[in-house]
């Protein structure tokens, strides 16, 4: 009977987790999707595009989820949407840095060193989004990643009252797409933990390096 009690326990835990993360996930969903935008030619300008760092390569073979935010970032700055490229990414050692990957291949890409900012410190999303706002003083800009990524970018964005918008990148399909969007949902409610919950701040807090750009003329308030 014990045991019995101990399943009929566990079971409504684990609906009960599984109906929660799903209302987070839709609710995070519907509360960015009037901010991002897939169309790098219709996309408001911004000072700043922050890109958010990924591994160039998947065992040995170029990762499409990297390829697509490094063409939609040179496309950007092509257009002139935005002035400055922030690259945040995981340095987790000297045989592996994002952040200097992407900037190696912009700078092969045509992009001004000047323009090009490092951010070293970007472990996590949140560690980007909320680094990018207290250390780099960027309080507006354009993210670039994957649509799934773009909706928990932005809501950590406006839980820290910063006005920015995203643009949707290309995303694989087929069964790794379907895993990866799994583990957003999980991704999403820790979001929510760590943003509600626990106040949990990025890994390194500082010191500030303010970025220094030419301001556009912003094209009208994002609707919320």
């Amino acid at each position: 009977m014990k045991l019995l009690s101990f399943v009929r326990i566990f079971a409504v835990l684990l609906i009960v987790l599984i109906g929660t993360s799903l209302l987070v996930d839709r609710w995070i969903s519907d509360s960015t999707s009037k901010q991002i935008f897939t169309n790098a030619s219709q996309i408001p300008s911004r000072s700043i595009g922050l890109v958010l760092g990924t591994s160039k390569y998947i065992a040995k073979t170029l990762n499409p989820y990297y390829d697509y935010r490094m063409e939609a970032a040179l496309k950007l700055y092509q257009r002139e949407k935005v002035n400055v490229l922030l690259l945040s990414g995981d340095n987790a050692h000297r045989s592996y840095n994002e952040p200097w990957t992407m900037k190696r291949d912009l700078l092969k890409a045509g992009i001004p060193d000047k323009d090009i900012v490092l951010d070293y410190a970007g472990f996590r999303t949140l560690d980007s989004i909320v680094r990018a706002k207290n250390v780099f003083e960027a309080d507006h800009f354009v993210i670039i990643t994957q649509k799934f990524h773009c909706e928990r970018a932005l809501f950590i964005a406006n839980s820290n009252n910063i006005d920015a918008i995203c643009l949707a990148v290309p995303e694989p399909r087929g069964l790794a797409g379907l895993k990866i969007r799994v583990r957003e949902i999980l991704a999403r409610l820790k979001a929510v933990i760590d943003l509600y919950i626990l106040d949990v701040q990025p890994r390194f807090p500082g010191p500030k390096e303010p970025i220094e750009t030419v301001q556009p003329v912003l094209e009208g308030p994002m609707p919320k």
